[in-house]
């Protein structure tokens, strides 16, 4: 279309159309051509053929969005062209510009994307596809949805940058806009900033746009607040400008007087900064002294600390206030040196330290790439720049198909706070705050993560658990005959290191659960009158497929892990088994369905599962009964929890027996239990000084292990307070021997075992 076609004026480009003396369809066409005007005076770093480009699909997507208003008035072309100029101000490449006028297009015009890749090419159709996605994406639904959709723009931005980037300069500008939208949203809208892209802003080291989105979040969710803060710091500025004029001119003075050329530029924090540490720290105003800064761009990394010693001979600095982020950088590969001084009538004055290059990527982060492009195209830089985490995603992804998991995972990474720990070889890993020694062994590698067996920090021994502090030495030893624990869960802080854990144990107990659901088959197969599961080869595999289809499983393997976890009961899918061998031609044993059937009250049947105490996520014991090797036992096969073993007078079975009698089935202890199993004893004793000691004594000298003490607070005022106890023993005649010893102790007035919490 031609160019004399309405465009809207930039925010702020222009006075409005209303105050334009031309009627209001030729005032919204000068606007427009106003505001197309002022995009293109951004392109300066593009070529004539890129800027042709870009100018067709301004056209197209003017036509697209004819007719189209945004809730302040003006034509809703403004918006797209408000998104491009932000992704010039990044020099992000002609493709990105193009994608972030078009971005709207798809979902608001009817536009296809086959149009797209026709009239622009697959890669902007592409950029536009992944952006309608996002547009699409609701963070305000339940938290599954919630969760899932944040995947996949987490994805998207791994796959390609500038996806995110174009939807943060398009978040931008709606939240810069948002004084338009009803009343009712600003919260909503507010908290999903603060929630979602402020820290996707940071992490990827765009911080202008992060502190932008920081203030504007603010301002619509908290608005008097806001404005009240707004208004003092406003004074403030007023009272100390004279101040901060005089402290910028000694310090140009300071460096001109040794003939290094610097830039000096004024840093104020932003308003919502102020507040986060007023709130958080419980300050006034008046007690938040790092207001006001000065930032120092110096021509080399070496001048950086020339200029360091410069302004610690200038001023006197406040002690613990240094950082050196160049040395370390952020995880977003922020660089410059942080320093705090007293200046002028004792006011704490914050200086920052950096070169050209450290100030570009510290404004634009993972934007820098671009950035660096187009001033010199070979720069190794900023390809290096968030790859890492970026990569991080998709790794977590390959692991974790659960979209809650997936963000539970990812949203610690996104925050910025980090320790810096170092190797014994020295070299230097940045970990979110909070990381403990398991987080640093699976950020070496997967394979010290799940063999860690000792660590030491500053040459002493840890436990796996602790947690790390900045500077400190890590140095993890492993054991090929240790795996991941699920009790690492509960200390692991970074998602690369609970994500991978989570793997192995899934892993782990589908492994286990195929295997107990193979042999629960099998049983029921035989009670059926049939010998063994058919073979998988392709004389069965009609068998297998038409099982395949009545269970709704996908392959044989999934099938017996359901049957393992509980999801499928094995003497349904067996008759149905049975039938479609029959069918096939095999006919059923009569001999073995006899012996089967009317063998299930001996002890010892083939087809009875045998425990051992090696089984891990496929079998666990019942907490209200706590069984022990000796003890009558069932087995319920509860729903999606593998086999639960119960003694067999637990109040628990005795209910479920009445709505599931179904899902019991036979169980066995093993000739020789390989570990030991917990149990309760409840204790009374007199209360008298050292009874505890002399009980724990008691259980110790009969190779027990207490696990676990509890008092009840109503019974210790008593003479004679109960205590609970829970032990491990070998099995029932270790029990026995435990109960024995414990009755001869002085001051035991009573020992029993606990049975059943029901």
């Amino acid at each position: 279309m031609s160019t004399d076609t309405p465009k809207p004026p930039m925010p702020g480009s222009m006075p409005k159309p209303s105050s334009l003396p031309a009627s209001p369809p030729a005032a919204m066409a000068n606007a427009a051509a106003a505001s197309f005007a002022a995009l293109t005076a951004r392109l300066d770093y593009l070529d004539a053929r890129d800027i042709e480009k870009v100018r067709q699909a301004y056209r197209f997507a003017d036509q697209a969005h004819l007719g189209q208003m945004r809730k302040s008035g003006e034509p809703y072309i403004t918006h797209p062209i408000a998104v491009a100029g932000q992704c010039a101000e990044w020099k992000l490449d002609a493709e990105a510009l193009m994608a972030a006028l078009l971005h709207d297009a798809m979902e608001d015009c009817g536009i296809t994307k086959i149009d797209l890749i026709e009239r622009f090419g697959a890669p902007v159709a592409e950029l536009v596809d992944g952006l309608t996605k996002l547009d699409k994406l609701e963070f305000n639904t339940r938290e599954e949805n919630q969760a899932e959709s944040f995947r996949k723009m987490l994805l998207a931005m791994a796959r390609d940058p500038r996806v995110i980037l174009i939807k943060l300069a398009d978040r931008t500008h709606n939240m810069r806009t948002m004084g338009d939208m009803p009343r009712s949203k600003w919260a909503r809208i507010a908290n999903e900033t603060l929630d979602i892209y402020v820290p996707i802003a940071h992490r990827l080291g765009l911080n202008q746009t992060y502190r932008e989105l920081q203030d504007l979040a603010f301002q619509h969710l908290r608005p008097w607040r806001y404005a009240v803060l707004k208004k003092a710091v406003t004074r403030a500025r007023n009272r100390r400008r004279d101040l901060m004029q005089k402290v910028q001119r000694d310090v140009e003075a300071a460096f001109a007087e040794t003939g290094m050329t610097v830039r000096t530029t004024g840093r104020e924090k932003s308003l919502f900064s102020i507040y986060q540490k007023m709130a958080q720290k419980h300050l006034s105003f008046a007690q938040v002294t790092d207001i006001y800064g000065l930032r120092v761009i110096v021509p080399s990394t070496t001048d950086c600390y020339t200029g360091l010693g410069l302004l610690h001979q200038l001023y006197k600095p406040v002690p613990g206030k240094f950082k050196d982020y160049i040395a370390i950088p952020k995880l977003n590969g922020y660089q410059s040196l942080h320093t705090t001084l007293v200046g002028p009538s004792n006011m704490n004055v914050e200086f920052q330290l950096r070169t050209e290059a450290m100030h570009v990527v510290a404004e634009s982060g993972v934007a820098a790439h671009w950035l660096y492009k187009a001033t010199d195209p070979n720069s190794p830089t900023a390809h290096r720049l968030s790859a890492k985490w970026m990569q991080s995603l998709l790794d977590i992804q390959d692991e974790t198909r659960d979209a809650t998991e997936f963000w539970d995972h990812v949203k610690v990474d996104l925050f910025p706070d980090a320790v810096y720990v170092f190797t014994p070889k020295g070299q230097i890993m940045a970990l979110p705050r909070g990381a403990t020694v398991i987080d640093f062994a699976y950020a070496i590698h997967s394979k010290v993560g799940n063999q860690a067996a000792t660590a030491k920090i500053n040459h002493e021994s840890v436990p796996l658990r602790t947690e790390l502090r900045s500077g400190d030495v890590v140095e993890v030893a492993t054991d090929p005959e240790i795996t991941p624990n699920p009790a690492w869960l509960g200390f692991a802080r970074t998602g690369r290191a609970r994500s991978k854990i989570r793997h192995y144990l899934k892993t782990l107990a589908q492994t286990e659960s195929m295997s107990l659901g193979e042999k629960l088959l099998t049983q029921s197969l035989r009670a059926e009158g049939m010998e063994k599961l058919p073979e998988e080869n392709p004389a069965n595999q009609y068998i297998w497929d038409k099982l395949l289809r009545f269970t709704g499983n996908r392959s044989r393997t999934d099938l017996l892990t359901d049957i393992g976890l509980g999801k499928l009961i094995a003497t349904i899918v067996a008759k149905r088994l049975t039938s479609l061998m029959t069918e096939h031609g095999e006919k059923p044993d009569a001999l073995l369905m006899t012996r089967e059937r009317f063998t299930a009250h001996e002890s010892i049947s083939q087809g009875a599962v045998a425990l051992d105490g090696t089984e891990n996520a496929s079998v666990q014991y019942g907490q209200c009964c706590r069984p022990v090797p000796g003890d009558p036992i069932v087995g319920y096969l509860g729903r999606g929890e593998g086999l639960v073993v119960h003694h067999q007078d637990c109040g628990v079975v005795k209910r479920l027996l009445h709505k599931d009698a179904e899902r019991f089935l036979r169980v066995e202890w093993a000739d020789e239990p390989v570990r030991m199993f917990e149990t309760g004893v409840l204790i009374t004793v007199s209360n008298h000084k050292g009874v505890l000691a002399k009980v724990a004594a008691a259980v110790s000298s009969t190779d027990a292990d207490i696990v676990h003490i509890d008092m009840d607070e109503e019974t210790t005022k008593h003479d004679s307070p109960d205590l609970r106890f829970l032990i491990s023993v070998h099995d029932l005649a270790h029990l026995d021997n435990v109960l024995r010893i414990l009755k001869r102790t002085p001051s035991v007035l009573q020992v029993s075992r606990i049975r059943s919490v029901a």
